[in-house]
């Protein structure tokens, strides 16, 4: 951690947020020679959402996070960041519903036996009506997910987990989300591949070329995602080029009225004042347009940009294995829990005693609710009793608890988002071409942690080029489903030197390229269409 040294810092980039994104991008700018100052609001940790929170010796994560990922650049960048810490562990997941347990994913005779032969006739016949007969006007997630598996599989499968996420009902989501998220999932190939599993006919080891859903096991830092960012924060000062100045909250952004910026970030020891040509900013969209001067026009339309926020209860737990995944998906409406992590099954070592287990259990929620405002103990409580109501655990052997509270951890796809993302963002780009927004909140959007990173290598490309060659909002835009494809499987990155428009128009041709390059030649319309 490094502590302000001056009260005003003069570098190359200023950059908001100590997350995948925000030191992705501060990493790689200190190796190309550009000095950068990083603010990150946390007083202790790096990493964000995927950091690793450390109490009485357990660790946790603030949910799970496997290192998998298609673009062959983002692997190799946790290698040389993390090389000699990362280990290999078996993957175990399921859904809990209605007191049954459903391998996750499916395994068909199973699943036929746990829900019965009339609700699988059920399931299956909702699913050739929808096939045959399909919506034709979707706009809702329950519009996307009934089209794809029926209304029966939608209801027990989707329904229940996704509105404890997001807290609104499916029919008002956006369609957007589920198409980014579970676009390229296969009813079939998920019955065809359990089959295989029942016949013992699909248990080859992963050999990083399997997709993302099947495999068997995945790599994972052995103390926790935070060790990757932890360490890359520890890179970026030992560069001597960059500092991350922790417990500092952006206070304003301004620009300075030749195309640089002045940034003001308020911490304990007071004022901080950073001078930068470039700026990026991993911050919410909402909050980063409050805090601009002068205020954009869209901030009306950032204002109403939704959030929701998260909490996870950690209880330390009598019993070395408790059960065997790594994580369940609570379907049951009987519960406020939507998911439980048993963090033991990520990694040995984030148990400080071979005799005790740690359970985290996550509860979505918005920020001054009545499950955010829950006393800490009470909420302990709380967890206790719903894990004696799933059957996974006695509340005579819990020993403790901790509480971890997350603030705006999955930015909402309501039905007014994609404008007022559109809004601000085609006027920043427009009228401050050195602010980069990146990452999950920075963009708005419900990526995994390896889209965040690449949208800020693809920033930190432009910055090194002087212009934009890549548009980092087509990243994860085509994505499929975001559990399959193989490891490394994307198309390297072109370079970074002047391209014509028949070579982007060639490269951006290209499936497996992960975003558009903008040629020099194209219009202004051209590159908005590009977006």
């Amino acid at each position: 951690m490094t502590e302000a040294k001056a009260q005003t810092l003069n570098v190359d980039v200023a950059i908001i947020g100590a997350g995948p994104a925000g030191l992705t991008a501060g990493y790689l700018l200190t190796k190309a020679g550009k000095t950068v100052a990083i603010i990150e609001k946390d007083e202790t940790y790096v990493g964000g959402i995927s950091r690793t929170v450390e109490h009485e010796g357990y660790r946790f994560d603030i949910g799970g996070h496997r290192f998998f990922s298609k673009s062959q650049q983002v692997v190799d960048l946790w290698n040389e960041i993390l090389p000699d810490d990362f280990i290999e562990r078996p993957r175990m997941s399921r859904i809990y519903y209605e007191g049954k347990f459903y391998s996750y994913p499916l395994r068909a005779f199973e699943a036929l036996r746990n829900l019965g032969l009339w609700r699988s006739t059920q399931c299956m016949a909702s699913y050739l009506w929808v096939r045959a007969f399909p919506n034709r006007n979707v706009k809702s997630f329950e519009d996307w997910t009934t089209n794809q598996f029926g209304k029966k599989l939608y209801s027990i499968f989707f329904k229940t987990y996704t509105e404890k996420v997001w807290g609104m009902p499916c029919d008002e989501m956006s369609a957007d989300w589920a198409a980014q998220r579970i676009k390229g999932l296969s009813l079939m190939g998920a019955v065809v591949d359990g089959l295989k599993r029942s016949l013992g006919l699909n248990r080859k080891p992963n050999d990083g070329m399997q997709a993302k859903t099947l495999l068997e096991n995945f790599r994972y830092p052995r103390k926790g995602p935070g060790m990757m960012w932890e360490a890359a924060r520890d890179k970026i000062v030992a560069s001597g080029k960059g500092q991350v100045i922790m417990g500092h909250a952006l206070d304003q952004l301004a620009s300075d009225g030749r195309g640089g910026w002045r940034m003001t970030a308020k911490g304990k020891t007071g004022m901080l004042t950073i001078k930068a040509r470039h700026a990026i900013s991993s911050a919410p969209m909402r909050e980063l347009a409050k805090r601009m001067h002068p205020l954009p026009q869209s901030t009306f339309q950032a204002n109403d940009l939704k959030y929701r926020d998260f909490l996870t209860v950690a209880l330390m737990v009598e019993g070395e294995d408790l059960f065997p995944d790594n994580w369940i998906y609570i379907h049951d409406s009987k519960v406020k829990v939507g998911r439980v992590q048993n963090f033991r099954s990520w990694s040995p070592e984030m148990i400080p005693d071979p005799a005790m287990a740690c359970v985290g259990l996550e509860y979505f929620c918005f920020e001054g609710d009545g499950l955010w405002s829950m006393e800490d103990a009470d909420l302990v409580d709380l967890a206790t009793r719903e894990m004696q109501i799933l059957g996974l655990l006695d509340p005579a052997r819990v020993r403790g608890g901790a509480v971890v509270r997350q603030e705006k951890a999955y930015p909402v796809y309501d039905e007014d988002y994609a404008a007022n993302v559109a809004a601000m963002r085609d006027e920043l780009e427009a009228s401050h071409p050195t602010l980069h927004m990146v990452g999950r909140n920075g963009m708005h959007r419900y990526n995994n942690q390896d889209h965040a990173m690449m949208t800020a290598m693809l920033t930190v490309e432009n910055i090194l080029a002087g212009r934009r060659v890549y548009d980092i909002w087509c990243v994860n835009e085509d994505a499929e489903y975001h559990e399959a494809g193989d490891e490394g499987a994307e198309a390297s990155l072109p370079a970074r030197e002047s391209v014509s428009e028949d070579q982007a128009a060639a490269l951006n041709s290209m499936r497996d390229v992960p975003t558009r390059i903008v040629a020099d030649g194209d219009s202004d319309a051209d590159k908005r269409r590009a977006a």
